[in-house]
């Protein structure tokens, strides 16, 4: 389980003095269930997963990941999450066999279990014609799916996706999300942000809107629907975070 309480990153910025990218963000993410992380660019999407991966430090607030703090003890956070960042680079001159069988042994995974492992993940992905091809051939497509078989090749109870579907074309982007929801079936904890409103609706069993680093709302496609009065995602979007004023001045902050 994930569980996040007043998390809060603050940053320093020349211009704009101490900046809030992450403001009193509490919520809670349990096995078996997506959470989908909605927002902008920009309004703190990122900076949370980040705090969740312990790839950075909160300034106040916490967080526990499969009963591990994230301050207290990264190490054990970091042995049960499987984190895809939106910029994930590849090692060029390997193939994807040789990347995700690297990051297994990183994870101290007998070679007999990443193979056993890698075999079920490149069924699931849909890798089996490209694995014993170099990275820097691949498509954009092949990147991102090399990318999700190294991150989860440990096969980690906790699950963070950011922007998995970002610049994919129609037919990949629907094998991923394929893909996250067998995750969730097989009882995985998952972070799923994205600002792709369709994939929030198909997809997340609750949903939480950050805005300007806040969590402003939060509830299940049905509730956010009953609470808002609309039925269109885009439109509880808007909504949520103020209007398409308040939208248009946190993207050009």
């Amino acid at each position: 389980m994930i569980a996040a309480l007043n998390l809060t990153k603050i940053f320093k910025d020349r211009k704009r003095g101490m900046i809030a990218a992450v403001d009193q963000v509490s919520f809670t993410c349990r096995p078996g269930q997506i959470y989908g992380l909605l927002g902008a660019n920009g309004a703190g999407k990122t900076t949370t997963l980040r705090l969740l991966a312990t790839l950075l430090q909160p300034t106040r607030g916490t967080a526990t990941v499969a009963g591990h703090d994230v301050v207290a003890d990264p190490v054990q956070v970091r042995a049960h999450v499987g984190f895809l960042a939106a910029s994930t680079a590849l090692y060029g001159r390997l193939t994807a066999r040789e990347m995700i069988t690297y990051f297994g042994r990183l994870n101290g995974m007998t070679d007999a279990a990443i193979r056993a492992r890698l075999q079920v993940l490149a069924g699931e992905l849909d890798m089996d014609e490209f694995l014993d091809r170099r990275c820097d051939k691949f498509s954009t497509g092949m990147k991102q799916k090399t990318s999700i078989a190294r991150t989860l090749i440990h096969d980690p109870a906790v699950m963070i996706f950011d922007e998995p579907t970002l610049g994919l074309d129609v037919m990949t982007a629907r094998a991923i999300v394929r893909f996250v929801r067998q995750c969730r079936d097989r009882g995985k904890t998952v972070i799923y942000s994205t600002h792709v409103m369709s994939e929030v609706e198909k997809l997340c069993d609750v949903i939480g809107i950050i805005h300007a680093g806040r969590l402003v709302a939060e509830g299940t496609l049905a509730e956010l629907q009953a609470r808002y009065g609309e039925r269109d995602m885009e439109e509880i979007f808007v909504k949520a975070v103020g209007g398409e004023a308040a939208l248009a001045a946190a993207l050009n902050t």
